[in-house]
C-alpha cells in the first residue's frame, strides 16, 4: 500500500501528460497502466498509423511522379509486412520514450488494472493505494463493431484498426465501414499497398464532421485513386465466413452486394468505463456513457475524482486529452489554468491529401444564422504546391462579416496538419483576418494560401 498526491488510471496521452505536469508542480504522482505506456495513440493508434501513412505516401509519390521528376525506377512493388514492422518499431520507440519520461519526472508506474474505491483509493491486484489530493480517470476508449447486423470484430475477417496494424500482408479486397478519420486513413493506406478498397459511410458524405467542401474534395481524390466510395449507405446484412465477408448494402435506393476478404470496422469507439468502480464511488455517467465532469475543472460528480481524455467526452482526440491532463494537474495543484476552448481543438485526418479544420463549418454558420464571409484559395494557384505536384485542395476561412473574427477554417492540402496551427493560434488569441494579412508569409510556401484566403474573405485576393 502506497500513498501519492495524485493517482492516474491510464498511461495514454491524457494520463501520462497529466502525471508529468503534476510532477513538475511538485506533486507525487502515480500512473496505473496494464498495457504499454503511451496508450492507444502511441501503441495501436496515432503513431503507427502515421508511420504506415508515410509509407503509403512515398509509394504513391514514386508511382505517380518519379518519371516526371527525373527519377528512373523499375516497377514499384509494395510490401505491407515490411511497412508494418517499421511502424511497430516507431511505436515501440515512442512507448519507451514515455517510460523514460516517467523516470525522468519521478512518476511511479504501477502495473495492473486499477479499480476505484471510495476515499480516493485505487485497488490494483491485492494492493490498495491512496491519493491524498485526487484520483484522475484517463482510461481511454476502444474500437467497437456493429453486432446488430452480425459484424462483431472476430480479428480475422472482421477486423478493427488494432488488427490492421499487425497484418503481415495487405488483403486483395477490403471494405472499410465508417469514413471518419480512422476509416479514411486506412482506406488511403491499403489502397497504396494494392488493396481494392470499398469505403462505406452511413451519413451523406465521408468525413461527415468536416466542412462539406473538404469532404467533396477528398471524395473526388479517393475515387480518382480507385477507392469505391459509398456515402449515404447502410449495411443491412453481413455474411461472415472464414475466408471472407459478403455485405449487403443499400445505397441510392438500390441494394448492392460486396464481396471482400476483410472488413475493417471504423464506425466509432466505446469508452472504457466498465468495471472501474465508478458506481461504488458515486461517479456518474452522461446519457451518452461518458463520465460526467465539470467543463471547467473536469472534476466528476464526486469531489477529488477527475476524468480526462476520451472518457470525459468528445472530441476524442489525443491532443485534447493531453491538454486536459495539464489543466487537471494544475487545478489539483491549486492553480487556475486558462479554460480549455473546446471550440478551438483542431481536427486532422492524415490521409492524402490531409484534411484539417478548426471552428465552425459553413453549414453550422448557416444554422446559427451568422453574418459571415468566406475566403477561399485553391492549392492549384499556389507556387509551392505546383512545384511539389501537390495541387489538390484549398484553404477556406470563414470570417465574421462585421468584425473579421475567424469563425472557422478548413484546409485540404498535402501538409494541412502543419498549416492549420496558424489559424488555431489566431483564433485562440482572437486575431482577425486583417491581422493574419499583416503577418508576412514566406514565399514560396503552402502557408501563403492561408494569407490569400484571408485576403479573399476581405475581397482583396491577389493571386487568383
Amino acid at each position: 500500500m502506497a500513498q501519492f498526491d495524485v493517482i492516474i488510471l491510464g498511461g495514454g496521452p491524457a494520463g501520462y501528460v497529466g502525471a508529468i505536469r503534476a510532477a513538475q508542480l511538485g506533486l507525487t504522482a502515480a500512473v496505473v497502466e496494464q498495457e504499454k505506456l503511451g496508450g492507444v495513440c502511441v501503441n495501436i493508434g496515432c503513431i503507427p498509423t502515421k508511420a504506415l501513412l508515410h509509407s503509403a505516401w512515398v509509394a504513391s509519390i514514386v508511382a505517380r511522379d518519379a518519371k516526371e521528376l527525373g527519377i528512373e525506377t523499375g516497377p514499384v512493388k509494395t510490401d505491407y509486412g515490411v511497412a508494418m514492422k517499421r511502424s511497430r518499431r516507431v511505436a515501440e520507440q515512442n512507448s519507451k520514450g514515455v517510460e523514460f519520461l516517467m523516470k525522468k519526472h519521478k512518476v511511479t508506474v504501477i502495473r495492473g488494472r486499477g479499480v476505484l474505491q471510495p476515499g480516493r483509493k485505487v485497488k490494483v491486484g491485492t494492493d490498495v493505494h491512496t491519493a491524498t489530493k485526487a484520483v484522475v480517470i484517463a482510461t481511454g476508449s476502444r474500437v467497437k463493431g456493429i453486432p446488430q447486423i452480425g459484424l462483431e470484430i472476430n480479428k480475422t475477417t472482421v477486423i478493427s484498426s488494432d488488427e490492421a496494424l499487425f497484418l503481415e500482408q495487405a488483403p486483395k479486397t477490403m471494405a472499410v465501414i465508417g469514413a471518419g478519420a480512422v476509416g479514411s486513413e486506412f482506406a488511403d493506406i491499403f489502397t497504396a499497398f494494392g488493396t481494392k478498397v470499398t469505403l462505406i459511410e452511413a451519413l451523406p458524405r465521408i468525413l461527415p464532421i468536416e466542412d462539406a467542401e473538404s469532404s467533396d474534395v477528398l471524395s473526388k481524390s479517393f475515387r480518382k485513386r480507385g477507392i469505391a466510395v459509398h456515402a449515404g449507405a447502410k449495411v443491412v446484412k453481413a455474411d461472415v465466413r472464414k475466408d471472407g465477408v459478403t455485405l449487403t448494402v443499400e445505397v441510392g435506393g438500390k441494394t448492392e452486394t460486396i464481396e471482400v476478404e476483410k472488413v475493417l470496422m471504423a464506425a466509432g469507439r466505446a469508452v472504457n468505463t466498465e468495471d472501474l468502480g465508478l458506481e461504488d464511488c458515486g461517479v456518474q455517467l452522461t446519457d451518452r456513457g461518458f463520465i460526467k465532469v465539470d467543463p471547467r475543472t473536469l472534476q466528476t460528480t464526486v469531489p477529488g475524482y477527475y476524468a480526462i481524455g476520451d472518457v470525459a467526452g468528445p472530441p476524442m482526440l489525443a491532443h485534447k486529452g493531453s491538454r486536459e491532463g495539464v489543466n487537471v494537474a494544475e487545478t489539483i495543484a491549486g492553480q487556475h489554468p486558462h479554460p480549455i476552448r473546446y471550440d478551438n481543438v483542431p481536427s486532422v485526418t492524415y490521409c492524402h491529401p490531409e484534411v484539417a479544420s478548426i471552428g465552425l463549418t459553413e453549414e453550422q454558420c448557416k444554422e446559427q444564422k451568422l453574418d459571415y464571409q468566406v475566403g477561399r484559395f485553391p492549392l492549384s494557384a499556389n507556387g509551392r504546391a505546383r512545384a511539389s505536384n501537390e495541387t489538390e485542395g484549398f484553404v477556406k476561412i470563414i470570417r465574421d462579416k462585421k468584425y473579421g473574427e475567424i469563425l472557422g477554417a478548413h484546409i485540404v492540402a498535402s501538409h494541412a496538419s502543419e498549416m492549420i496551427h496558424e489559424l488555431v493560434v489566431a483564433r485562440e488569441n482572437e486575431y482577425t483576418v486583417e491581422e493574419i494579412d499583416l503577418a508576412i508569409h514566406a514565399h514560396p510556401t503552402l502557408s501563403e494560401a492561408i494569407a490569400e484566403a484571408a485576403l479573399d474573405s476581405m475581397g482583396r485576393v491577389l493571386n487568383t
